[in-house]
């Protein structure tokens, strides 16, 4: 009789333990999980921070993005340079749209990033061109987003990479 009530007194202790266990262990995951969307958003900001300054104290790449890039006659140099830029602004985008969906950041860092693309540069003959690049690497979901996102009013369809008059323009 002892021995079993030692026995039921070691199982409720040990069961106890288990769930002391999984409490603990969620209390961890959840800490490890505010750590990470800290952390993602605080190297978010800090890139943003980071381009605003250099564009800041760059006065050329200034004089650049002042230009408007679809009627103003560009280097070749300068045309490189906006697509580079562009292509920086996507990235970070795809970054941020993952970490939103994955409710590691605030919707508001999203809408921040867009709110710049919406300016006009993606409306460009450059724009578009670099955008149909990156096209065929979304998912679905993103691209219809993003699309109704920026080009809500407009036909994408004559912007592919197949027209050579595009490439000309862009690349030269």
């Amino acid at each position: 009789m002892i021995q079993e009530i030692i026995i039921l007194i070691v199982q409720i202790v040990a069961a106890f333990g288990v769930v002391v266990s999984v409490f603990y262990l969620g209390v961890q995951v959840k800490q490890q999980n505010a750590i990470t969307k800290a952390q993602f958003g605080f190297s978010l900001t800090q890139r943003l921070y980071d381009r605003f300054f250099r564009i800041a104290t760059d006065e050329d790449f200034c004089e650049l993005l002042a230009k408007d890039w679809q009627n103003d006659e560009l280097r070749d140099a300068e045309r490189f340079q906006c697509g580079f830029y562009i292509h920086t602004l996507l990235v970070d985008i795809f970054d941020t749209y993952d970490k939103v969906h994955e409710k590691l950041l605030n919707p508001s860092q999203l809408e921040m990033r867009m709110n710049l693309l919406r300016r006009g540069m993606m409306k460009t003959t450059i724009g578009k061109m670099i955008w149909n690049l990156w096209k065929p690497t979304q998912s679905e979901n993103f691209v219809e987003w993003f699309e109704s996102q920026i080009f809500a009013d407009e036909e994408l369809e004559g912007f592919s990479l197949d027209e050579s008059e595009l490439v000309k323009k862009t690349i030269r």
